[in-house]
C-alpha cells in the first residue's frame, strides 16, 4: 500500500503544485510610439499691437489708409475741403461707381482701410512620432475557461512632444471704404499704383471733401497673412487602469486585450514669433510661455506575447487612446493639441512571476 500510494498522492497533488508554480503576474517594458497627434497655434486680433504707418506723405505724416490719405492742409480745412489728400488709383472715382457689388455716390473718390480681425490658426500638424516609454504591471484574478486568464492592468507611460512650425497661414481681415466727394464738372489728378497722386500741406491742389459722405465695412477672407516662427514643447505622462484577458494563440504565443481609465498629465512650454500682415502693413509680436493641465479620458489595446523562457517574453501591441483636446493660454497666444485619435505602437520585454 506504501509503494502505491506515493505515486498516487504525486499524480494528485501535480496539478495544484504546477499552477503554484505557473507565471502569473507580470512587469512589462515597452518603448512607445505615438501616431495621430495634432498640434495647431492659434491668436486672436486683439491682442496685436498697432500696426506702424509704412507710407508717408511728401510731408512726412503718415497715410491714414491703405490706398491713399485725407489729413489737414494749411487752411485747417477751410469750407469743409483739403487739398492734402492722396490716392494709388484714378480708377476710384468713376460715376455713379459699384465696389464689390456696392453703389457708391457720384462724383467720389474711395479710399480703403484694412485691419485683421477675429482669431485665426495655424494649419494642423502632426507630430509623428512621437517617443516614449510605457511600464506595465499586470495582476492575476483568476481563470477564463480550461485556458484563458484574467486580472487588472496598471501602466505609467511617458511621450515627449516637439513642434516646431514656420508655416504661413491666412485670417480675415476688415474692410472700411469711405466716399470723399469731389465738385461736380471736375475731375480729380490722375494717379496709378505706381504713380500715385500726393497732395501736399501747403500747396493748393485738387480740394477734396474732408469727410465721407458713404461709408460700408467689408469682411474679406485670407485678407491678413501670418507668417513666423513657433515652438511647442511637452512632456505628458499618462497612466492607466483597467481589466486585461489574455488567452493562448499556441503553445509559445498568447494574446491579450485590455482596456480601461487613461489619465494625463501635460507640461507645456511655447514660443513664437509671428507677422501679421495686412494691406501691405505688418506688424511683429513675440513671446512664450507654459502651462500644465489634467487631461481624462480611456484607452483599449491589444498586445502579444511570445514566451522564450518560463519567466521571459517578447511583446508587441497597439494601443489606442483618447484624452480630449488639450488647449493651453501663453497670453498672447494659444496652442490646441488634439489627443481624440491618437494610438500607440509598443515593443517591449515582460517577465513573469
Amino acid at each position: 500500500m506504501r509503494f502505491i500510494w506515493m505515486p498516487l498522492a504525486t499524480v494528485l497533488l501535480a496539478p495544484a503544485a504546477q499552477a503554484q508554480l505557473a507565471p502569473a503576474n507580470g512587469l512589462t517594458l515597452s518603448a512607445r510610439l505615438g501616431f495621430n497627434v495634432s498640434t495647431r497655434f492659434k491668436g486672436n486680433t486683439t491682442d496685436l499691437p498697432t500696426f506702424a504707418p509704412t507710407r508717408l506723405t511728401p510731408n512726412g505724416d503718415a497715410y491714414n489708409y491703405d490706398d491713399g490719405y485725407v489729413l489737414t492742409d494749411s487752411s485747417g480745412n477751410f469750407g469743409g475741403q483739403t487739398w492734402y489728400w492722396g490716392y494709388d488709383n484714378s480708377a476710384t472715382h468713376p460715376s455713379g461707381q459699384i465696389s464689390d457689388g456696392i453703389s457708391f455716390p457720384e462724383n467720389t473718390v474711395l479710399l480703403n482701410r484694412s485691419t485683421p480681425t477675429g482669431s485665426y490658426s495655424s494649419s494642423s500638424d502632426a507630430d509623428d512620432p512621437i517617443p516614449g516609454v510605457e511600464l506595465n504591471y499586470s495582476r492575476y484574478l483568476g481563470p477564463i475557461g480550461s485556458s484563458g486568464t484574467w486580472g487588472l492592468e496598471i501602466a505609467v507611460n511617458w511621450q515627449s512632444l516637439s513642434v516646431h512650425d514656420s508655416s504661413t497661414f491666412s485670417g480675415a481681415a476688415m474692410r472700411v471704404t469711405d466716399a470723399y466727394p469731389f465738385s461736380p464738372g471736375t475731375t480729380p489728378p490722375t494717379a496709378s499704383p505706381i504713380n500715385p497722386y500726393q497732395g501736399a500741406y501747403g500747396d493748393e491742389g485738387f480740394l477734396l471733401g474732408d469727410t465721407p459722405v458713404s461709408s460700408t465695412t467689408t469682411l474679406v477672407p485670407g485678407g491678413a497673412t501670418i507668417s513666423g516662427q513657433r515652438r511647442f514643447e511637452a512632456d505628458l505622462w499618462g497612466f492607466r487602469l483597467g481589466p486585461y484577458m489574455s488567452f493562448p494563440v499556441s503553445q509559445k504565443l498568447s494574446l491579450s486585450i485590455s482596456g480601461g481609465l487613461a489619465v494625463g498629465l501635460i507640461d507645456s512650454q511655447a514660443s513664437w514669433s509671428d507677422t501679421v500682415t495686412v494691406a501691405g502693413k505688418s506688424v511683429t509680436t513675440k513671446g512664450s510661455g507654459d502651462d500644465f493641465g489634467i487631461l481624462w479620458g480611456g484607452v483599449a489595446a491589444a498586445n502579444l506575447s511570445w514566451s522564450f523562457s518560463d519567466h521571459w517574453s517578447a511583446t508587441a501591441g497597439v494601443q489606442y487612446q483618447y484624452l480630449g483636446t488639450y488647449e493651453a493660454d501663453y497670453g498672447k497666444r494659444s496652442v490646441e493639441v488634439d489627443l481624440t485619435q491618437s494610438f500607440f505602437l509598443l515593443v517591449g520585454a515582460s517577465y513573469k512571476f
